[in-house]
């Protein structure tokens, strides 16, 4: 290697990372990344400042729902990657490709020097795809890796540990990119297909369970054509919601967590003769999901990967990507149905009649109105908890990707981040955040994160001073009232101190016209709803 072209290892680490599509890095800065971070600048991968790593990792994954690119999380020692495991965590059980760097110490000085040291790898084990140490020479190859095995499937995070003098020192490696597509798996034609596409062809009440996978496999268009062709109704799991529009004939909208909705979803698959699950992954399904179907029903499932899971039975396995498993299958069909059955199709008419808004100025009633004035591409994220249960039966969603949130981990303070990370990276795009109070409590920083990055988000924080979900919880199973309520916080007020525009909201017509100011204002908008406490009760 000539002296001209000698990089630094962080430098190799950086060229190869951007090389393949990295623009921006989420963090907080350390000692141990400095050069890491000074590397990413002259490589141009922009490296943003946030309030704390489980917030950055938020918005790296929101970047990369708006525009594709993998999405980078970087951390010092100690506790920056403790801060972190949280997301990190979430990014292994959402199927996020997140690639997470972190600094360390050299091997030699760990056994001496104990301030702010353990073993990153071992941590971070139980939550990574995979975790490289880098080398001198081999930080530009394990970046490679991490690219490629954070994308095959399933989707997910991979660590890379990089130690303060390999950072600093040359690189003995050449630069090298050998960026490789993910592969498309096309099933056998063997009796497994065959059978499967009879069933599929001859059933009188066929559906289909989309999930994560399918988002993940870009396969929205390719459901939407063979389903409308062979009149195949979908219902979607939350983070499925938009593979198929919600408003359309086909769509039952998305289910997972809402009992009430279950009601109708359960009869239905029930009714159903064959079940096609189309990358679906029951991770982000709660416990009700457990055994849905009976274990002789016809269930076909398209599968690039094998399902270790146990929720469910199977009864045709087709081991394929989406896209070209299904061409295979509509070639094979000559379906005689003109539509989906009058059964199902009044049970889609009863879902969405279930969730209509009847409230004054509850959460339905807030959710109903923001959905009316925001446009069709409109892309929104919401928190956990009982927000996040009806936002997520009553949002109609037009496109993939149209609501985000952490549906398999489950985890508070996602939203805002969430949001900020994909208008950052679509910003003619309108993005709306729905928090509940005690979510926005506890990721209150990141305010200042909107301000110092200007990024024009609205928040929608539902005020009602209870942790309602646990506290509906308690109720149900007749516990005091313990450890779920809380006093409430000037949110405005909050909000307007940290740059951005805070408003009390209590009523329709106060909501419309702060959230149209809203959407196109150049500044973070935060609406803070008072709904009052119960207002959830009868709702999911």
């Amino acid at each position: 290697m000539s002296t001209e072209q000698q990089l630094t290892s962080a430098d190799m680490l950086a060229q190869t990372l951007a090389k393949n599509g990295c623009k921006r890095a989420y963090g907080i800065p350390g000692g141990e990344v400095l050069a890491i971070i000074d590397a990413f600048d002259r490589a141009g991968i922009e490296f943003i400042l946030i309030k704390h790593e489980n917030s950055g990792g938020f918005m790296a994954e929101g970047s990369w729902h708006a525009d594709g690119f993998p999405p980078v999380l970087v951390a010092t020692i100690g506790p920056g990657v403790a801060n972190a495991v949280n997301v990190v965590a979430n990014a292994m059980q959402d199927r996020v490709p997140l690639i997470f760097v972190t600094g360390c110490v050299d091997g030699a000085e760990a056994e001496t020097y104990t301030h702010q040291v353990f073993d990153h790898a071992q941590m971070l084990r139980p939550i990574t795809k995979a975790s490289f140490l880098g080398t001198n020479a081999t930080c530009g190859l394990i970046a490679q890796k991490a690219i490629t095995i954070s994308q095959e499937p399933q989707a997910g995070p991979v660590h890379l540990d990089i130690p303060v003098s390999v950072a600093e020192s040359a690189s003995t490696e050449d630069l090298h990119v050998g960026s490789t597509p993910l592969p498309v798996i096309t099933p056998a034609k063997d009796e497994t297909f065959t059978q499967a596409a009879k069933a599929i062809e001859n059933a009188k009440h066929p559906v289909a369970l989309l999930g994560v996978d399918a988002v993940n496999e870009e396969a929205g268009q390719d459901i939407r054509d063979f389903c409308e062709k062979h009149h195949i109704p979908v219902i979607a799991s939350y983070k499925a919601k938009g593979l198929i529009n919600d408003t359309s004939p086909l769509s039952f909208g998305g289910v997972g967590l809402s009992p009430k909705a279950d009601k109708v979803i359960m009869p239905v698959l029930e009714k159903a003769d064959v079940i096609l699950l189309l990358g679906y992954d029951p991770i982000e399904m709660r416990i009700g999901w457990r055994n849905p179907w009976a274990k002789d029903k016809t269930v076909v499932e398209i599968t690039p990967i094998p399902r270790t899971h146990g929720m469910h039975s199977v009864s045709h396995t087709l081991r394929g990507s989406l896209a070209p498993t299904l061409a295979m299958l509509s070639d094979a069909m000559d379906t005689k149905r003109g539509s989906i059955s009058n059964e199902l199709a009044s049970a889609r008419d009863e879902l969405r009649a279930m969730f209509k808004a009847d409230s004054n100025f509850g959460p339905d009633r807030v959710f109903e109105t923001l959905r009316e004035v925001s446009p069709d591409n409109t892309v929104i994220t919401a928190d956990s908890g009982a927000h996040r249960i009806l936002l997520s039966q009553m949002w109609s969603c037009h496109h993939p990707r149209g609501m985000l949130q952490s549906s398999a981990l489950c985890t508070m303070a996602c939203a805002v981040p969430l949001a900020a990370g994909y208008k950052q990276a679509s910003p003619d795009t309108p993005v709306i955040a729905f928090v509940g109070d005690a979510g926005m409590e506890m990721g209150l920083g990141e305010l200042a994160t909107l301000r110092e990055h200007k990024i024009p988000i609205v928040i929608c924080v539902l005020v009602d001073e209870s942790l309602t979900l646990i506290e509906m919880k308690q109720r149900a199973s007749q516990r005091p009232n313990l450890g779920v309520d809380f006093t409430g916080s000037d949110f405005p007020t909050v909000a307007n101190a940290l740059g951005g525009h805070g408003v009390w909201v209590d009523d329709v017509e106060g909501l419309k016209r702060e959230a149209k100011a809203g959407l196109e204002r150049d500044t973070f908008t935060l609406l803070a709803c008072r709904i009052g406490r119960k207002s959830y009760d009868g709702k999911f």
